[in-house]
């Protein structure tokens, strides 16, 4: 397995297993973060993995209290060197599909017809190309339960709207250049809208907050807007 381990001021490291965004580089990334957070060093603060890297948060006074001569970024290092060398006999695990319904179009979805358009298709055909694909969770990030999904088809991407909006529904669906993600919260943003789920993806009162994790599948379906406000409903989404 190859890595570069950098400093990230006096008390982080990011460990980057490659500059390529892709399903081999997510599998180091998953398999080194999951096994730091299932078996933690001490001193160990945080573990924030990305698309292509994991940043390790830890404690440097829990070093320096044992008056060892090296410095805590020697100690952060050798552990990382020793876990890494014991995951590179890696095995794949089985990934979780989530499925998502989704309202595309109208009020909903409302860069739709831009996106079609953009593509030279129609509308159905671009909702039928997005509930094909199967997509690849990289990484939660940007808002809190932000899911970065790859797997996008090149027939339907999009370039960001050149003015974002200020708000963005909770549940949209959007698409920027080849990746397709769901806003969790309202924000701001500039992606194109095409639809929106009543899933509630940031759950903030559950041990668990974040819907979708790292290494999710996720599939998207289409449902008509009556079947949206129902399910909106027993969510508590706002609608």
């Amino acid at each position: 397995m190859q890595y570069v381990v950098k400093p990230l001021g006096d008390q982080a490291v990011i460990v980057s297993f490659g500059n390529a965004i892709d399903p081999k580089t997510h599998l180091s990334v998953k398999a080194f973060a999951t096994h730091l957070e299932e078996h933690p060093f001490c001193g160990l603060i945080e573990v924030v993995p990305a698309f292509t890297t994991v940043t390790i948060y830890y404690d440097p006074g829990h070093w320096i209290q044992t008056n060892d001569s090296r410095l805590p970024y020697d100690h952060v290092c050798e552990t990382i060197d020793a876990v890494l060398s014991s995951l590179t006999e890696q095995e794949e695990t089985l990934a979780r599909m989530v499925e998502i319904p989704v309202c595309y179009g109208g009020e909903m979805g409302p860069d739709l017809e831009f996106v079609a358009q953009h593509n030279g298709l129609s509308s159905d055909e671009v909702v039928r190309i997005h509930c094909e694909g199967r997509y690849l969770v990289y990484m939660i990030g940007f808002s809190p339960g932000f899911p970065y999904l790859g797997g996008l088809s090149e027939k339907i991407s999009a370039p960001r709207r050149s003015s974002p909006r200020l708000v963005i529904p909770a549940g949209s669906v959007g698409i920027a250049g080849q990746q397709t993600g769901v806003y969790p919260i309202a924000t701001p943003g500039g992606w194109q809208l095409i639809g929106r789920t009543p899933l509630s993806l940031f759950r903030p009162n559950q041990e668990q907050p974040s819907l979708l994790q790292a290494g999710d599948i996720i599939r998207f379906y289409q449902i008509s807007e009556d079947e949206f406000r129902s399910r909106a409903d027993q969510e508590g989404a706002l609608v």
